[in-house]
């Protein structure tokens, strides 16, 4: 009998727990209908506070388009890593559209819904929730921030361009000006997109703003003066933003167990969906592209995806990066610089880049690792037992031990608790003039099964440094294998136009000391243009194995030929068992190290 009651206790519990799970709050029973295309805002606030404490709710959108406005947003102040300076952004005040704050146990079913947004605004913002998923949902810009308009001719002395219907202007005293809901534009910063050969590249407004502009037919305009050196050419799209980073397209901090499934990010202003100090991150089937009925080639004012000091599992899995300004993927920590010995176990520390700072990147019981700032080398480890903010560029944190002997200039702590492991897979990554994927952490990172198509720098890049971004930090367990590599890193020609770079910023090399370790590179697809293939800088047990390269025709020019992969300072090195049908000799050119060095069947050339 108390075995059949507890029986029934627990059936008890999980038919309240599935009750609960199936509670449904639908934003259209707060008076909010779809395709209204009036304000949205509020109700949808209405509706998310109505899903407060009824862990397992889920709040459903009718499918639809939803307009969202600045002036009944939530309004919120957040230092976000990557974003902006004292200077360039003295209020860090974000707007925000949809406003989640210590929610736990919560599911937004879009139905595929659209979010439509209007002025720069944060779309969503994730502030310490936990288990909380979106899907299915469109998010777009009425009024992007990036304008865009397509070359019809070009000539030294004039070009006539068809300017995209979503990109507002008007032409005051012959000078084109872009505009949007509240805003001008003061700084120009331009890529042109030759959209045929999925080629972009870096450009400059500054012809465009010494010409003189005049309207020659409905959305065309035609600009009169010196376009000599303009590199653009008839059907290629000129497109151009502002460089200040006020806004993020999304915002996830102090988080845990987030799903994203099923997003499409149509346009984003500022940086990107930004996840900072959060932990298990699960991306799935997100496009961050343009409709391709808008007519539009960019979807992002700088990076697709950007995570700073998080820990725990991130993926990002069958996903789709088209038409960016910036990384589509960039992992991370921050390097703090220790500025005083307060006390035997107190450090003062401050943030150095002047876009990062004012969020607190260590905390008690955190473990943290000290590095010398010129070789990146960790030297000694502690923890963590007091951490405060001073101001926004400075913390105090004390330590359960004393601190080390030997600390020198410019030294850093890197915090070894917030640190995330990263599987990328199933996903393609294209039109974009920088990166592909940017990987620093020490945990697992596997690469797999993706598509990097004529990315203008490196496919990928995994670097850790201690004097430019402060973007902590080595790494020690990478596979990459499976992946499609197409005709990346023109940007970066003559002379760095590497498809993989492992490039940590030391900048002195120390004998017997790796910065990177245990990257396996095997069994993937290279289309190269040029003869760079791979290059590597203090890094130990790194092997390129079972590749099969092959070299691109009718794509771009090669130039001088040189070797396919350039090692500096390695240890434990393998390039062997490589397929190669170009019509080349690869070479391997080896930099303060040794040909013992290294493994590999094909030439080596030794320099100091």
């Amino acid at each position: 009998m108390n075995i059949f009651r507890k029986i029934l206790t627990g059936a008890g519990i999980v038919f309240s727990f599935a009750a609960a799970a199936q509670e449904r709050i639908h934003v259209n029973s707060f008076g909010l209908a779809p395709n209204t295309f009036t304000d949205a805002t509020t109700r949808v606030q209405q509706a998310i506070a109505a899903c407060k404490d009824k862990p397992g709710a889920v709040l459903e959108f009718a499918p639809g388009r939803y307009d969202f406005y600045p002036d009944s947003a939530v309004k919120k102040v957040y230092f976000i890593s990557n974003t902006s300076s004292e200077t360039e952004v003295p209020d860090k005040t974000k707007t925000i559209g949809l406003f989640f704050e210590n929610f736990k146990d919560l599911v937004i079913e879009g139905n595929g819904a659209e979010f439509v947004f209007h002025g720069k605004m944060t779309t969503w913002v994730f502030d310490r929730c936990e288990n909380i998923t979106m899907r299915h949902v469109t998010i777009d810009t009425e009024r992007p921030s990036m304008s865009e308009m397509t070359l019809k001719t070009v000539t030294p002395q004039m070009v006539v361009a068809a300017i995209h219907p979503d990109s507002k202007y008007t032409i005051i005293d012959g000078r084109l000006e872009w505009h949007g809901p509240r805003w001008g534009m003061n700084i120009f910063h331009a890529v042109l997109a030759d959209t045929a050969k999925g080629i972009y590249t870096y450009s400059s407004w500054t012809p465009f703003l010494k010409s003189r502009a005049a309207t020659i037919a409905p959305n065309t305009v035609q600009f009169t003066g010196d376009f000599s050196g303009f590199k653009g050419e008839p059907g290629n799209v000129f497109t151009v933003r502002d460089g200040i980073r006020d806004q993020a397209g999304a915002f996830i901090q102090h988080c845990r167990n987030v799903q994203l499934d099923h997003i499409n990010m149509r346009y984003m202003h500022g940086l990107g969906i930004v996840s900072q100090f959060s932990e298990e991150l699960h991306y799935s089937h997100i496009q961050i592209m343009p409709d391709e009925k808008s007519g539009r080639v960019m979807a992002t004012f700088a990076d697709g995806m950007h995570f700073s000091g998080c820990k725990g599992n991130i993926t990002i899995t069958d996903s789709h990066f088209k038409g960016l300004h910036d990384d589509p993927v960039n992992v991370h920590g921050t390097h703090l610089v220790i500025t005083e010995k307060v006390a035997p176990r107190v450090l003062k520390l401050r943030f150095m880049h002047h876009q990062t700072y004012g969020f607190q990147a260590f905390f008690a019981g955190d473990s943290i690792t000290f590095v010398h700032a010129a070789t990146l080398q960790g030297y000694a480890n502690g923890r963590i037992t007091a951490a405060r903010m001073i101001n926004e560029r400075e913390m105090e944190v004390t330590l359960g031990g004393d601190v080390p002997d030997g600390i020198l200039a410019g030294d850093c702590l890197e915090n070894i608790t917030w640190v995330p492991s990263l599987t990328v897979r199933n996903c393609v990554f294209e039109a974009v003039n920088t990166r592909g994927l940017l990987v620093t952490t020490r945990k697992k990172v596997v690469i797999e099964h993706n598509r990097f198509y004529r990315t203008g720098m490196h496919a990928i890049l995994i670097a850790d440094d201690a004097a430019s971004w402060f973007e902590s930090g080595p790494v020690q367990d990478v596979l990459i294998s499976g992946n499609t590599f197409e005709g990346c890193g023109y940007n970066l020609a003559p002379d760095n136009n590497y498809v993989i770079a492992i490039a940590p910023e030391n900048h002195q090399l120390l004998k017997g000391f790796m910065v990177h370790h245990n990257i396996r590179i095997a069994g993937n697809e290279f289309r190269i243009y040029d003869y760079p293939v791979l290059t590597a800088r203090s890094t130990g047990n790194l092997s390129f194995v079972r590749n099969r390269i092959s070299r691109m025709k009718d794509y771009l020019p090669q130039g001088a030929e040189r070797p396919a992969f350039r090692l500096t300072g390695c240890e434990g090195v393998k390039v062997t068992g490589n397929e190669w049908q170009v019509p080349f000799k690869p070479l391997v050119l080896l930099q303060s190290m040794t040909a013992k060095a290294i493994k590999t069947d094909l030439p080596v050339i030794v320099k100091p």
